[in-house]
């Protein structure tokens, strides 16, 4: 039977009754659920593998580094130190509270919806149920459809490994996404493109549903002649299409040089792009396919564009029945084209020219706020005037895309780019919400506070709010410090 919006309203039903049991609530059974889940990553490590083989052929190599090693990191990572971040977070007093004693508890929303990304189907399906499962939710994930087999996966393993009376999955495609939205949930955690983010805060904004939206946009590399080369051009190129050939919200998807140095660098891009894929990259086994048809379609009208006519200098290889595209570059397209105006999320890499390395941060100013910002330098204070100048998710300098593996640094966009954030403990903030707690005892009473109101109760109140202990001590004595 299909999954529509009467099973969606029972499904959510029954989650939010196992919530209101305080079911998730103990660090035992939070803990529990952590461990479950590392167990997975480790004991379906071949069907993880097979899946994303499956959906992306993605290299195995890949497949391990990014999503199951990472997810299994995530899983110890909340394990060590969920009981830090449960513990209630001590606030100073103030004197206009004192006696007092103030707490801030992180408590969980409730029942939270995760919609999650094809590109990285098995890390971006994972990471976030495990931070909403440490935070105390019960959870609904809802993997891709552009990933099938993963997916499938999902509705397979995750139920065998934790506590389904509070964890479920749901797949489908459009129909079933939209009956989910039409659920009233305690918070939204969207992956995606910024077309479907705008559907989601829609449907989130009639129930007031707080949300988080992982989204995408134009991530700029700006490369300076101040450089090791050979180093930048490696972490350019497995940047861009060592990470899922291109299909990565974080990958570089222009680059930025003076018209001076883009010789150097584009002679060294394509001898780097040569060692690590070959002559004829479309041959290769340690590239990505794209992930489908509409997908290949639509990088294809990218470079038939007729204003990006003459600008390949590399690549430019297709195989559309085998879902393939070799890495490209593209030297000086026009601003208005196509390519620069979308998000490219595949093997394409323009290089724009400018006549000095600070005129690029304009260039990146004037487009889209986006998720990540690269600059390759040795010079300290460009990369100070970067950091203050370019507004974006995050940033790396002098190399790309490694910043998603600090758990200790929040992860999210800026504008379009999206809204929130996760990873380590910003992940169990992004689930939970921050109660205030201010605990008084009975004693410590200020008669100031309560009518009938007089001169020298007002001269109490103002010296009490103004931290003036000799003015309070001489206004509540009634003396007047003339």
């Amino acid at each position: 039977m299909a999954f529509d919006g009467e099973k969606a309203k029972e499904m959510v039903k029954e989650l939010r009754e196992s919530f209101n049991k305080g079911t998730t609530r103990s660090y035992e059974w939070r803990m529990k659920q952590l461990k479950a889940m590392e167990k997975m990553t480790e004991e379906k490590e071949k069907d993880i593998m097979d899946a994303l083989e499956s959906d992306l052929s993605k290299p195995q190599l890949e497949s391990f580094l990014h999503e199951i090693s990472m997810a299994k990191s995530v899983c110890q990572f909340a394990a060590k130190n969920l009981k830090r971040w449960m513990k209630p977070e001590k606030v100073p007093a103030q004197l206009t509270t004192f006696p007092s004693v103030g707490n801030i508890v992180a408590e969980p929303f409730g029942v939270v919806l995760i919609i999650s990304a094809w590109n990285y189907p098995f890390l971006l399906s994972l990471e976030p149920v495990i931070g909403a499962i440490a935070a105390g939710n019960t959870v609904v994930l809802k993997p891709s459809e552009i990933a099938p087999a993963t997916s499938s996966l999902f509705a397979r393993i995750l139920l065998e490994y934790v506590d389904t009376s509070c964890v479920r999955v749901v797949e489908g495609a459009v129909p079933e996404t939209t009956a989910l939205l039409e659920q009233k949930w305690d918070k939204i955690f969207y992956t995606g493109n910024g077309k479907v983010g705008r559907i989601v805060m829609a449907a989130a904004a009639k129930h007031l549903t707080p949300v988080v939206l992982e989204l995408g946009g134009k991530s700029p590399v700006v490369v300076d002649s101040n450089i090791d080369l050979k180093v930048a051009t490696k972490r350019i190129v497995v940047g861009k299409w060592g990470c899922n050939n291109g299909q990565a919200c974080i990958a570089p998807d222009y680059i930025i040089t003076t018209k001076s140095f883009a010789p150097k660098l584009v002679e060294s891009l394509k001898i780097t792009l040569e060692r690590f894929y070959g002559e004829d990259p479309l041959e290769t086994e340690d590239l990505s396919r794209i992930v489908n048809e509409n997908h290949v379609a639509r990088l294809a009208r990218l470079l038939d564009d007729d204003m990006v006519s003459g600008k390949i200098i590399y690549g430019g290889k297709r195989d559309e029945k085998r879902l393939k595209i070799a890495p490209t570059l593209l030297l000086d397209v026009p601003d208005d084209s196509l390519i620069m105006k979308e998000e490219i999320f595949g093997p394409l890499l323009p290089i724009i020219t400018v006549d000095k390395i600070e005129d690029s941060f304009a260039v990146i100013n004037s487009k889209t706020k986006p998720l990540a910002a690269y600059l390759f330098t040795k010079n300290k204070n460009l990369e100070r005037m970067f950091v203050e100048t370019v507004s974006s998710g995050g940033m790396l300098i002098n190399d790309t895309v490694l910043h998603v593996a600090n758990p200790y640094l929040p992860f999210g966009g800026v504008g379009e780019s999206g809204t929130g954030s996760y990873h380590g403990k910003f992940s169990f903030d992004a689930f939970s919400h921050k109660k205030a707690v201010l605990s008084r005892g009975f004693g410590g009473e200020v008669g100031a506070r309560y009518p009938p109101y007089t001169d020298k109760k007002q001269k109490i109140i103002r010296a009490l709010l103004a931290g003036n202990i000799i003015a309070l001590v001489l206004a509540f004595f009634g003396f007047s410090k003339s």
